[in-house]
């Protein structure tokens, strides 16, 4: 691939995620910690797998854009993809207080926000 497509895509993914992430690192982090962030999600008996997400997302947050990997990019389009399909299935009704809501909110995107 040409280096000036990657710069591209590059962008592109880096400004997706800061769409799709609506919560800031110090709010999502404090989410993170709550009992409603531990009891959504799928895991295997341990932590789910959009906890583990939101802890990396915390960590995505404070790094420079300059400084990001390819790794740190494919989950930047990971969680970009689960915040569009995620929100597309959007319950009717009042979501403040929601499975759904506490799922996202894991994922770094507040839908009532």
């Amino acid at each position: 691939m040409a280096p000036e497509r990657r710069g591209a895509d590059r962008d592109e993914t880096v400004e997706a995620f800061h769409e799709a992430v609506n919560m800031t690192a110090g709010r999502l982090d404090k989410w993170l910690a709550t009992d409603e962030s531990k009891s959504v999600g799928q895991s295997d008996g341990g932590e789910s797998v959009g906890h583990a997400s939101g802890r990396r997302i915390v960590e995505l947050l404070h790094t420079k854009e300059a400084d990001l990997t390819d790794d740190d990019l494919a989950h930047m389009r990971k969680v970009v993809g689960y915040v569009h399909r995620h929100v597309e299935q959007r319950p009717d009704g009042d979501v403040t207080e929601t499975r759904w809501r506490y799922s996202l909110m894991n994922w770094g995107h507040d839908p009532v926000k």
